[in-house]
């Protein structure tokens, strides 16, 4: 297979922009440097917050100065795209449209894909409200034959104080936290929990948790490695 240039819209947030470049290079199969998935990467720290531009707390819409960095990306060899923001995929028909013809994967739709192949039937969606909001992990995890459970209320503040105060504020996990909202999930019986947020990625890997956390960033990596013609490592 031809290889392709991946370009990543980033800066949504940070610190999970570098965590996905990160996992691609430690995922791709590869001897040499020359043997990496060549990238392009945005971190545009200007995008604005996707989650309040959903729940109408702010005006400033994040659409546009996406799709203007998938054309810069473009404008510079990127010939496959990958953003590393699940909430951003509440948007994704506009940024396709946007970038024209070339290829933007969809996160949630391979999220979804990976809980039905592994076996999952009850999932936990770990997610921004936003995302929640727009009902894309639901729907996706219906179409793949998996049924989703969200948190309550109660607990929905609580992953969102996790993404918000913990992870973007760039603090430890308040593990304490977590497990209250495990708990919740395991007594609502779900076989496996999608990290819905990709500041959940960086959660998964402070805490070390383990294979029963579907992270929604190696998906992405692991799709973008493989649609740019390379391999995975075994």
């Amino acid at each position: 297979m031809e290889k392709k240039v991946l370009g990543i819209i980033g800066g949504v947030g940070p610190l999970a922009t570098m965590l996905l470049g990160e996992m691609i290079v430690k995922r791709t199969k590869a001897q040499t440097d020359q043997q990496h998935v060549n990238m392009v990467i945005t971190n545009n720290t200007s995008i604005p917050d996707r989650t309040t531009y959903i729940l109408d707390r702010s005006k400033a819409n994040p659409v546009p100065v996406m799709i203007s960095d998938a054309v810069k990306l473009k404008s510079i060899g990127a010939e496959v795209l990958a953003i590393p923001c699940n909430t951003a995929h509440s948007f994704y028909q506009d940024i396709q449209l946007g970038a024209a013809d070339i290829q933007v994967l969809h996160m949630i739709n391979e999220t979804a894909k990976r809980a039905a192949q592994i076996g999952a039937k009850k999932v936990g969606i770990l997610a921004t409200t936003g995302t929640l909001t727009t009902s894309v992990y639901q729907l996706a995890s219906q179409h793949a034959g998996v049924q989703p459970i969200v948190p309550d209320e109660e607990t929905q503040e609580m992953v969102m104080s996790v993404i918000y105060d913990d992870v973007k504020a760039g603090r430890p996990v308040d593990f304490l936290k977590w497990q209250q909202i495990i708990n919740k999930f395991d007594e609502l019986g779900c076989d496996r929990i999608i990290l819905g947020c990709t500041e959940l990625s960086i959660v998964k890997k402070e805490l070390n948790l383990d294979d029963m956390y579907i992270d929604s960033m190696m998906v992405l990596a692991e799709s973008a490695i493989l649609a740019c013609g390379y391999e995975l490592k075994d």
